[in-house]
């Protein structure tokens, strides 16, 4: 990190520049129009890992609300809704952070490059852009039922927390994780119009998942952090990161197999858990918090384990249907 990258000393670059930590090649540097681009690095398009991550709970719990209601298959209107819903609700909730953040991104090597403060996007510009994505999000919960449409909103305070919570705590991951991880409860709400046990045990699992990926994820900036004065759990755990990390995703497993178990899943749905418990050992395994492309490679391989959960107990639902 450069310390003199500091309030006011952004450097100026034109909407064709690539932003540091964007993987190379990617389609908004490729193909959006110059006026789009920068919006587009804003809301994080060109990495969709964020929306993956931010979607899995929301398809896990309608999944298992099927499974739970006795349906074929998940409603195909809801898991399109949550599509779509995640890829505003991120895309806002990126600009609102890259908002608040934009003096600290200012001075860290990895974020300097962004949009607000590498003068691409102005702060106001920012926020006009947040309330269009916050509209598409608001559009997308009221095709819900009423329960579903206010357990949404409610997440919008979790959500106004985060950019703050790393200036206070080291564990800026829980927060993101009471986040990332709401849509444990809406799949399930959406089906039932409340909430019940396995749906709660689901968001709780899901939180501390977050929390570990997201601990990965921090290993990339720990210096850059640590010299700002923000905190991290990468930070926190430093050379206690693999057995905190294997902490934590035991405790995930323990939360979703009784999730799963109180919702009465079905032996394809365990299947499918097992293989998603394998690939968070396989993370802990080849860790190594001093490789910052591994870490990087290893986060977004959970965009991979919430597939192997989500094909479980949409296997799951369709066992059920046999005679």
């Amino acid at each position: 990190m450069d310390p003199g990258a500091g309030e006011g000393v952004a450097m100026v670059r034109t909407n064709d520049d690539a932003v540091a930590d964007a993987p190379r090649g990617n389609w908004v540097d490729r193909f959006a129009p110059a006026a789009v681009k920068p919006y587009a690095r804003l809301a994080r398009w060109d990495r969709p890992i964020g929306w993956w991550l931010l979607l899995w709970p929301c398809w896990w719990s309608a999944a298992l609300a099927a499974g739970a209601s006795g349906a074929r298959f998940p409603d195909p209107w809801h898991l399109v809704l949550f599509l779509v819903g995640a890829i505003a609700m991120r895309g806002a909730g990126c600009t609102y952070n890259d908002i608040v953040d934009r003096k600290i991104d200012a001075q860290v090597a990895r974020t300097r490059s962004r949009p607000i403060p590498s003068g691409q996007v102005s702060a106001r510009q920012a926020g006009l852009f947040l309330v269009l994505q916050a509209l598409v999000g608001s559009l997308v919960l009221q095709q819900f039922n009423r329960f579903t449409f206010g357990l949404g909103l409610a997440s919008l305070l979790v959500v106004a927390a985060y950019p703050f919570a790393k200036r206070v705590t080291h564990w800026p991951q829980a927060v993101l994780g009471l986040a990332f991880s709401w849509g444990g409860l809406m799949g399930w709400a959406a089906v039932f119009g409340r909430l019940d046990l396995p749906a709660v045990l689901l968001y709780l699992g899901a939180v501390v998942w977050t929390i570990g990926y997201d601990t990965i994820y921090a290993h990339q900036d720990r210096e850059d952090d640590a010299l700002v004065g923000i905190g991290s759990t990468a930070l926190l755990f430093g050379r206690r990161t693999r057995p905190a990390l294997a902490m934590l995703f035991v405790v995930t497993a323990v939360l979703m197999g009784a999730g799963l178990w109180t919702a009465g899943a079905g032996v394809a749905a365990f299947v499918g858990f097992a293989a998603f418990c394998v690939q968070l050992g396989w993370q802990v395994v080849r860790l190594d918090i001093d490789d910052p492309d591994l870490c990087l490679a290893i986060f977004k391989s959970n965009s991979f384990a919430g597939w192997l959960l989500f094909l479980g107990l949409v296997a799951d639902c369709l066992a059920r249907q046999w005679p």
